[in-house]
Formats: structure tokens, C-alpha cells, sequence
């Protein structure tokens, strides 16, 4: 399944404090349901967007190695927290402070994702866009793993999970990196 290309374009749509974006995909990141609230925020309709993997939403501005994390603890039984930056279907863009979660069956089979997400704490770009640049910058030259290792050594350097970093950015606790 091809993704739809979408020129991004200078336009933030700002998700309001009492909003929370819902959606829920297979173990393939195929979309299966998506609240109002997911749909006024990337433009699509429910139409154009069930079905669809769920990477059609995702900005050029996201390093590939965030992916991967996320993917890494997902895929392992684990809930995963952390800031996204999301393509509109008519360029523009969104940020989102997100939680993702496996979600099973009455046996206890991953079945697929539940994503809850809300409006960033101010001020919170002023740390993730540049440590995404930096990311994004890395991997350009020496690939996902480049990135990958360079958020291993951020971890490392603070003693902290990615999760307990990205939820301490979010309450305001880390105002830099």
C-alpha cells in the first residue's frame, strides 16, 4: 500500500487543551477506528483513512530512529510515550504529546495498538525540535542506527528510559537536553 505524498507546508493546527486524538491499528499499523477529534486534526476523512497504515500521518521532521523506539516497546508488551509531529493531509502539520499501547485479545493475544493522544505543554518544542533535527541530521549521514546510538547515549547520559524522559518533558521537569 503506497503512502499518499503530501508536500508539507509552514501551517501548525494547534489540538485544543480539552481534545484527546483516539485511534486504534492492527499489529501492521493498519487504521481501524479514529475518533472526531483524529479526524478534524489530520484532514482525512473516515473514509480515505481506514485501512490506511497508519504512517500516512508522518512528518519528514520525524527522525526514523523515534520509530523505531516506539516500535521496540510496543512490540514488547509496553505502553510508549512521546512527542510526534503528524502530516496533514493538506500539508500542514500537528504536534501531539502521545501515548500508544498493545491491545489484546480475551486470551491475552496482541491483537494491535491503542493511541491516546493530547495537547503538547508549552514550550515543549523548544527541546524536541532540535534534539529531532539533531536525529534527523545523524541519520542522514550514518543511517537509523546513527540515531538510534545517539539516543542510546542521551539515555545514558540522564540514567533514564526514553519514556521517563519524554513524560518528564511533558510535566515540565526537563527544560533541555
Amino acid at each position: 500500500m503506497r503512502k499518499p505524498h503530501t508536500t508539507p507546508i509552514e501551517k501548525e493546527v494547534v489540538l485544543r487543551e480539552e481534545d484527546f486524538i483516539i485511534s486504534k491499528t492492527d499489529l501492521r499499523s493498519i487504521i481501524l477506528y479514529g475518533n472526531q477529534t483524529f479526524l478534524q486534526m489530520c484532514g482525512w476523512s473516515e473514509k480515505e483513512l481506514l485501512g490506511k497504515p497508519h504512517n500516512i500521518l508522518r512528518h519528514p521532521d520525524m527522525p526514523r530512529c523515534a520509530f523505531k523506539i516506539l516500535y521496540e516497546y510496543i512490540e514488547n508488551g509496553k505502553e510508549w510515550f512521546g512527542f510526534v509531529k503528524n502530516l496533514r493531509k493538506d500539508g500542514g502539520y500537528y504536534w501531539v504529546f502521545a501515548n500508544i499501547s498493545p491491545t489484546y485479545d480475551n486470551n491475552g493475544k496482541m491483537i494491535g495498538y491503542y493511541s491516546v493522544r493530547r495537547k503538547p505543554r508549552e514550550g515543549f518544542k523548544s527541546i524536541i525540535e532540535p534534539l529531532y533535527k539533531t536525529l534527523l541530521n545523524i541519520e542522514s549521514s550514518e543511517g537509523m542506527e546513527g540515531g538510534i546510538k545517539a539516543i542510546e547515549e542521551l539515555l545514558n547520559k540522564h540514567n533514564m528510559t526514553s519514556n521517563e524522559i519524554m513524560l518528564k518533558i511533558q510535566k515540565g521537569i526537563i527544560n533541555e537536553l
